[in-house]
């Protein structure tokens, strides 16, 4: 078992590429194998996960369950953060312990350390981004979409109520392409000229749909529009740094699609423009030029941060490229067998560049909430899948399913299965 001295060591030496723990390693064939329809490979990474055996779990876009070397540091963690307590944290957490891991963080992502803070999730990072965000005055537009995240919506109304601003939202169309969702947002720029912040999801919690988030800020810069971006869905299922974005300030989760226990994330802030975001809550711990003084989650489960390190070596040893392939693998496997079902709308384009793991359908009329609610109801009690209803899109209410590196093509010949009957009942 890792002392905390050595995981210290190793959360450093991880964040300049230059040391393993192999208490976080799991047994995998080698890299070049994961081909995502190479069943074999995938079987074993499958093996890795504990999930429960008494469903199919399709809903792995709320909490990307930890795999097993995960899961078994993150217990140790827990078990030496009981034992040692304050002293630990004092004296070795609070210091080099996540500084190693913050600078692993932007390493990731291809950031300075000094514009990385750590977060309970990409939800506290995009309000503090939001609420904070200085350069917002009374007669200004702030413009969010109908798929943005519900409390990234929200944070814009209450920036909107503070500053006196108007509030536009954009509707993005069904059947979405690249153009149309292009032309939706010009149009929307072009009715509220006066427009000063946008924020934009990189993949959409309700459907899946992936902007094209770098054209969109480029069209939004050219208006003197700043961009917000919510990667809270992209970052770990999608190979892209901070500067394939092209936005100044980023929201992020570590604990979907890296695989991190829940509740933890960062946000982004480019340097040069730290000062548009004003300091949280008159936080004094920082100085207001540490972007560490935009976030103050008080005490947090550090145990959360002290497992990143064993997530990023998890992740590593597969690849998001790969990772990338065999998520959009499933998602093509069972989204192609149910194209002819009558009255089954697939809301998310066949385009991979805009799709991930992600996809919802709804049956043709029954688009409200409590239909699609009734529709996920009956997937779990009549056939044993777990998904999630989903409210927003612009044809109405759908459901989410959300395969995961551990589901099996079986499991969603089940789901096909389950879908093929649903519509005709």
């Amino acid at each position: 078992m890792l002392t905390r001295r050595s995981f210290f060591h190793v959360a450093a030496g991880v964040a300049g590429g230059s040391l393993i723990s192999p208490a976080a390693m799991a047994e995998l064939p080698p890299i070049a194998e994961a081909r995502p329809e190479n069943e074999a490979y995938w079987a074993k990474v499958a093996a890795q996960y504990d999930p429960a055996p008494d469903f199919i779990n399709l809903e792995q876009g709320y909490f990307g369950m930890m795999a097993r070397p995960v899961a078994e540091e993150y217990k140790r963690n827990i078990d030496y953060l009981n034992a040692h307590s304050s002293r630990f944290l004092r004296q070795q957490f609070d210091g080099p312990g996540i500084e190693a891991i913050r600078a692993q963080i932007a390493a990731a992502v291809g950031a300075d350390v000094s514009e990385i803070a750590i977060t309970r999730g990409a939800t506290e990072s995009l309000q503090n981004l939001i609420v904070n965000y200085k350069q917002v005055k009374a007669g200004d537009t702030i413009m969010y979409a109908d798929l943005d995240y519900d409390a990234t919506q929200y944070a814009m109304n209450e920036l909107a109520l503070r500053r006196g601003a108007d509030v536009a939202v954009v509707r993005i169309p069904e059947p979405p392409s690249r153009q149309a969702i292009l032309d939706a947002y010009a149009q929307a720029m072009q009715r509220h000229p006066r427009t000063r912040l946008l924020l934009l999801t990189h993949i959409s919690h309700r459907t899946g749909l992936t902007l094209p988030v770098a054209e969109l800020v480029q069209m939004a810069r050219q208006r003197g529009i700043e961009v917000i971006a919510d990667a809270a869905q992209s970052w770990g299922q999608t190979d892209f740094m901070v500067a394939d974005l092209k936005a100044d300030f980023i929201g992020f989760n570590l604990h979907k699609w890296l695989g991190a226990p829940l509740g933890v994330g960062f946000m982004y802030i480019r340097k040069a423009r730290l000062a548009d975001i004003g300091v949280h809550m008159s936080d004094q711990d920082y100085a207001a030029t540490d972007i560490r003084s935009r976030v103050h989650s008080g005490t947090v489960n550090t145990a959360n941060i002290m497992t990143v390190p064993a997530a990023f070596r998890f992740h590593e040893q597969i690849g998001v490229a790969n990772k990338s392939a065999r998520l959009k693998y499933l998602r093509n496997y069972w989204v192609e067998r149910v194209r002819n079902v009558k009255g089954l709308q697939i809301l998310t384009p066949d385009d991979p560049a805009m799709y991930g793991a992600s996809t919802s359908f709804r049956f043709a009329g029954k688009t409200s909430k409590e239909d699609n609610q009734r529709l996920a109801k009956r997937l779990m009690d009549e056939h044993g899948i777990f998904t999630v209803s989903r409210n927003g899109p612009l044809g109405g209410s759908c459901v989410r399913v959300t395969p995961a590196l551990f589901t099996q093509p079986r499991q969603l010949d089940r789901l096909v299965q389950a879908i093929a009957t649903l519509a005709q009942t």
